[in-house]
């Protein structure tokens, strides 16, 4: 299959696309329990991905994608680990004799995508290798369809998929959460970063960010928080959930970029 290189227009489309992206309402619990299992296993992720340079987050994403997040499956496919793997890419990992440690064979299919220290790790560089995981089909032959790879489970995505290799169907939706979906989940609850978008520190702020955990009941006054939290989205390293609550979060972002705190916040 051709590749596909990480250009500029790449990079603005894959941006512009994490910063807009929604998770549908009907999926937000799901997406919640995958992020809780993926937290449970954070030690055992960071384990691997520090010895490889890999951020966890992307390893934990790509785990849930390959092998349902299932630590006895080869992270390349989701092959049993009592063998070496059978479907593409078939006969790893070449060396070592099975029954293989799931780490030993993270460690080889992050090796053989050359993934590692010197691997774009930027926002639109972490969505390209998860596009690149799953291989450019999408993009290449059916261009009116983001990968369901990426962003299943959002409003970026609503039918069309491969049902078997080189199948495609129109009518077919992914029952899989979206690796990107995913991501942004863990962004908005501050899991994770990216290489050229650093979080809003929330210690480097005098604000106490925890406060007014509840929903509003102001209709008025909700519309207006969602309207703040969409503006506050356009700037690097802010991903918040836009559902009006003028929470933490919230305000970390709005002392971040303009220096001053939302009104009524709490002051340490």
């Amino acid at each position: 299959m051709p590749s596909v290189s990480l250009t500029q227009p790449l990079r603005r489309e894959y941006e512009r696309l994490f910063e807009d992206c929604v998770i549908r309402p009907a999926r937000r619990q799901a997406v919640d329990r995958l992020i809780e299992g993926m937290q449970e296993n954070r030690s055992r992720y960071q384990q691997v991905g520090e010895a490889q340079g890999v951020p966890w987050g992307f390893l934990a994403v790509i785990h849930n994608m390959e092998a349902s997040a299932d630590f006895s499956r080869h992270l390349h496919n989701g092959d049993p680990l009592d063998a070496r793997t059978v479907q593409v890419p078939a006969g790893r990992p070449r060396s070592g004799s099975p029954p293989f440690r799931w780490e030993e064979s993270a460690q080889d299919a992050l090796a053989m995508k050359r993934l590692g220290t010197r691997t774009d790790w930027s926002l639109a560089g972490t969505l390209y290798q998860l596009e690149r995981y799953n291989g450019w089909g999408y993009r290449l032959y059916h261009p009116e369809v983001l990968s369901p790879y990426l962003w299943s489970f959002s409003t970026h995505y609503t039918s069309g998929k491969y049902v078997a290799d080189g199948t495609w169907s129109d009518s077919a939706v992914s029952r899989q959460c979206g690796a990107a979906v995913l991501l942004r989940r863990m962004a908005e609850n501050g899991l994770v970063a990216f290489a050229d978008r650093p979080p809003p520190a929330e210690e480097d702020s005098p604000l106490v960010p925890r406060y007014a955990r509840q929903r509003p009941h102001d209709k008025h006054l909700e519309a207006r928080v969602k309207e703040l939290q969409r503006w506050l989205n356009t700037y690097p390293g802010i991903f918040l959930k836009v559902d009006g609550v003028p929470g933490g979060r919230t305000s970390a972002a709005y002392t971040r970029v303009t220096g001053a705190y939302l009104p009524d916040a709490p002051r340490g």
